[in-house]
């Protein structure tokens, strides 16, 4: 089974950078997407294969988060029944026969740490609720957690060292989820590796490298015989995909139209994706010929 998780920073954005052509090029059995930004009612997902699943925050172009799966589940459950936390749209779970898929985006500690303490709060609450859970079936939880664990896991640790998603708090809270027997399943494979899965807009972080590890898939101990490696390519790959980023920024700078430079660089980050899963090359002339 194939399981993708991805904040897309708003979906109604991605429809219109590529992201129908990466959902079909990646052809997963489940894709679990934060930061959704919508109402359900305010896009219409034609998507034949997948059963469609969504929490929406109340306050409208903010947070949710989707699941579309090939495999319709047994139940399905919006938040943690918990009103202070239900609000946001923040987690949805399904139930399958051997399994419980949780997709969760965790609050934003924010740039003066003001949610830090309710975020502790909303921490506690969930470990809760995921307890509950496994005492009934095994637990996968993906999503963007917005903490990156260890140093190994932001560029600059030290200049970043107590801000949001590198604090003190939020690094045992992460620490208290996985003493609970879960199992960061990346580290399972790559204790010592440096790969991120956030990268700012600015300083072009992103083509340096310079990010963070905020996005996981983590699994009740129960299924850890079960885990496959997908990150077998990441590591002979990168430089690769870095040379030619290097190439299609240089490239993309002859259009003439924003959006469809944005498109192009879009469509490279989604076949580096692809890449990284299938071994594949990434094919630059394809994306310089489809306009």
């Amino acid at each position: 089974m194939k399981l993708i998780s991805w904040n897309v920073n708003g979906l109604r954005a991605a429809m219109t950078k590529g992201f129908m052509d990466a959902f079909d090029a990646l052809d997963a059995d489940m894709f679990c997407l934060q930061e959704t930004k919508l109402q359900p009612e305010q896009i219409e997902m034609v998507l034949p294969n997948h059963e469609q699943y969504w929490n929406s925050a109340v306050k409208k172009g903010y947070s949710g988060t989707a699941i579309f799966t090939k495999e319709k589940p047994i139940s399905v459950v919006n938040g943690i029944g918990i009103e202070e936390h239900d609000q946001e749209g923040r987690i949805i779970t399904l139930e399958f026969e051997n399994f419980y898929m949780v997709n969760v985006y965790t609050p934003n500690s924010k740039r003066e740490l003001e949610r830090l303490e309710y975020r502790c709060i909303w921490e506690a609450d969930f470990r809760n609720y995921l307890e509950e859970l496994k005492t009934h079936k095994p637990v996968i939880l993906c999503g963007d957690l917005n903490v990156a664990h260890k140093e190994l896991d932001v560029k600059n640790d030290k200049a970043n060292r107590g801000q949001a998603g590198f604090t003190d708090e939020e690094r045992r809270e992460f620490n208290n989820l996985l003493n609970l027997k879960y199992i960061d399943t990346f580290r399972k494979f790559y204790p010592d590796e440096e790969r991120f899965t956030w990268w700012s807009y600015f300083g072009k972080a992103r083509e340096k490298n310079v990010g963070w590890r905020i996005d996981y898939f983590l699994v009740s101990s129960d299924l850890k015989d079960k885990i496959k490696e997908l990150y077998k390519n990441m590591k002979d790959s990168l430089s690769d995909y870095c040379n030619n980023l290097q190439d299609l920024s240089s490239q993309v700078e002859k259009y003439d139209d924003n959006r469809l430079r944005q498109k192009k660089l879009f469509l490279y980050f989604m076949q580096m994706g692809k890449s990284m899963y299938t071994g594949n090359d990434i094919d630059l002339s394809e994306l310089f010929n489809n306009k």
